[in-house]
């Protein structure tokens, strides 16, 4: 399930950033927090998916186009968080011109319709406004819980007030100020609930704007009152019905990116040389020390100050920031074929990741070009990154000087992409990474490029059922793939016996006559239930499941696959009959929104030409397929949603 947090123009940057760190530090790996905007919030079908919806601090009295979905989905059984602001409840009696709206008006689009946001609550038959008019200074104020948890330091310009709850039913009080007064509440609205917040508790007090009102205090009043900060908006949290981690696992999570390495083949030291000679160019590689770029900047250390590099940013990693603060990236260089000890990268086994992958090219006879090397013989590894796609894909410098292949993998993604807007939760267990491919255009259509997501999904099924990942029990053959680029795994014998557990996205990037590509890839190995993984599909295997062979697996079937795509410059025919084996569709009967009325159709296929699911509509008394190529429907892989429990295919505009 997801916690969405509105990200419209009436917010505040600092406060949405701050929100989406704090509560994806409390509530990982439960549920994923991603930000939705004001247009995915008013067009796209969100709700059924949505555990929590959460508003930040605007930047005055929220008038929105938003607000009639909020209220809906509040009054219709949804939970909501709204922090930074005022709240009144007034009788309906009494609402009169009170409600109007005021002169906000930012970001509507053409027909929209903006609106104060209010809830009516039956129960009491009275109206439940939000304000920002009592707007101060900058102050830390305490805050004490009914549970008796203390915070001091907490950022507050808000002196918030709320007024009219004596008579309401169904609420309780989160905190009180120091003075006395209600700084947070939760209540029942329709069939849902609300949490108010006056104060900034999601601004962590390590970080500004509160660290520059709490500097007065010692450093163990700040980190403790942090926590209760945490415990605080965790409270709340509870109130409106999410399932909060345990605090203990706080303890081990990681809020901040972590030191990556760059390793090559043991048997191939002078990739890594290589590596940095061209990211460096036209200086040498060996006087790398920085690297600056679009997204982000890079620090390079030699392998010897990897332990205390580790223990520094070990000891800042389990406080929740603001992204933006996330800089330097740091890169521990491993010359010479070295690795790296395996207690400095206890979540992943290079040494075991390249001897797999080394066993798995013999024994498939795959070879790389002398000149080159093989795919995955290149690794950069981190325990915790951003995000291994948007740190090579939104870094257009190091994308086009870094050789290629190269293979990023993470053990955790702190702000993982998945395809679209959506967020990639990647929890423990999960294999993830990011591998970078080069091919000249004019040996390579561009418009075969949209077979690519196909490819690599077809070679995660495919390594998923080699020996050395689910063995020879024939678990292998529970993994399937979605259209266009999830995998799934059948779980039982009943229609809806499916669930996720992988996806690939693709980027491409032009220049001089080449493209790069960015294949991104997440697939659950080793979680532990209620999350599905491979681990689960095991019953009866005797290979030993590791997310190390698992990448080795995947890595050398894709480039044996990839060889084959490269050289028939594009076509994918030589893998359509096994991609129809593997996919979950054929002749599947799935309705399609995006015609005016609803299509009824049947999936036949994938087009050869340029990659779209094709379909014909169902006619009652006539042939399933239609007797020329116009009767067709067909649809771009990148424009449709297919929501395989419905069997809808909706436009993602």
């Amino acid at each position: 399930m997801n916690v969405l947090v509105y990200s419209g123009p009436e917010i505040l940057p600092t406060s949405l950033n701050h929100t989406l760190a704090s509560l994806r530090y409390i509530l990982v790996p439960n549920y994923t927090v991603q930000s939705i905007s004001q247009h995915a919030l008013t067009t796209q079908p969100w709700q059924s998916s949505c555990a929590l919806l959460v508003l930040p601090r605007s930047r005055e009295h929220f008038v929105s186009s938003a607000s009639k979905q909020i209220k809906a989905f509040v009054e219709d059984g949804g939970a909501c968080l709204i922090l930074g602001t005022d709240a009144t409840a007034m009788p309906r009696s009494q609402a009169g011109f009170a409600l109007g709206a005021t002169s906000l008006s930012l970001g509507l689009e053409a027909g929209a319709v903006e609106s104060p946001l209010k809830f009516y609550d039956k129960l009491s038959n009275c109206y439940i406004t939000t304000d920002v008019e009592h707007r101060v200074e900058p102050r830390a104020i305490g805050l004490r819980s009914a549970n008796g948890t203390e915070a001091k330091g907490i950022y507050d310009t808000e002196a918030a007030q709320f007024q009219g709850f004596s008579g309401v039913k169904d609420v309780s009080i989160l905190a009180h100020g120091a003075e006395g007064s209600i700084a947070g509440l939760f209540l029942g609205v329709g069939k849902g609930h609300v949490a108010f917040w006056g104060p900034s508790i999601e601004y962590p007090l390590t970080e500004k704007p509160a660290s520059s009102i709490v500097s007065a205090l010692k450093i163990e009043d700040i980190i403790s009152s942090d926590r209760a900060r945490n415990k605080l908006l965790a409270t709340t949290l509870s109130h409106l019905g999410l399932k909060v981690p345990p605090e203990e696992e706080h303890k081990h999570m990681i809020a901040r990116p972590l030191p990556q390495f760059l390793t090559s083949a043991p048997t191939k030291p002078e990739i890594v040389e290589k590596i940095l000679d061209d990211i460096a160019a036209p200086q040498s590689g060996a006087q790398l020390t920085m690297f600056k770029d679009a997204n982000d900047e890079f620090y390079f250390h030699p392998l010897q100050e990897s332990a205390e590099l580790l223990e520094t940013t070990r000891e800042n990693a389990q406080t929740s920031s603001d992204p933006a603060t996330w800089q330097p990236k740091h890169i521990v260089i491993c010359r010479d074929g070295v690795l790296p000890a395996k207690n400095l990268t206890p979540l992943f086994d290079l040494n075991l990741f390249h001897n797999a992958l080394a066993n798995a090219r013999q024994k498939q006879g795959v070879i790389a070009p002398s000149s080159a090397w093989g795919i995955g013989e290149a690794v950069l590894y981190g325990e915790a990154v951003t995000s291994t796609q948007t740190m090579l894909d939104k870094n257009p410098r190091l994308l086009t000087q870094l050789p290629v292949p190269l293979l990023s993998i993470a053990s955790h993604q702190l702000t993982g992409r998945g395809r679209g807007s959506n967020v990639w939760l990647s929890p423990s267990g999960c294999l993830q990474f990011s591998l970078t491919l080069r091919v000249a255009l004019d040996r390579f259509p561009a418009g075969k490029l949209v077979f690519v997501q196909y490819l690599f999904a077809l070679a995660v099924a495919e390594a998923c059922r080699s020996e050395s990942v689910l063995g020879s029990s024939g678990a292998g053959e529970k993994v399937r793939i979605k259209w266009p680029n999830d995998l799934y795994a059948v779980t039982g014998p009943a229609k809806g016996d499916l669930r996720k557990i992988g996806g690939v996205l693709v980027n491409t990037s032009f220049s001089s006559g080449k493209v790069d590509i960015v294949i991104g890839c997440g697939l659950n190995v080793l979680n532990p239930p209620p999350i599905t993984s491979l681990s689960q599909l095991q019953h009866g295997s005797r290979a030993e499941l590791s997310l190390e062979r698992t990448a080795a697996a995947i890595m050398t079937k894709f480039e044996q696959m990839w060889t084959v795509f490269v050289e028939g410059k594009g076509s994918f025919a030589p893998f359509i009959d096994l991609y129809l084996e593997r996919w979950l569709h054929s002749d599947q009967a799935v309705t399609l929104t995006t015609t005016t009325p609803h299509t009824r159709v049947r999936i036949t296929g994938i087009t050869l030409d340029y990659g779209l699911l094709r379909t014909v509509p169902e006619r009652s008394g006539m042939s399933a397929y239609p007797a020329k190529d116009d009767d067709y429907i067909d649809l771009q892989p990148d424009g449709n949603s297919f929501d395989l429990m419905t069997n809808l295919i909706r436009s993602k505009s």
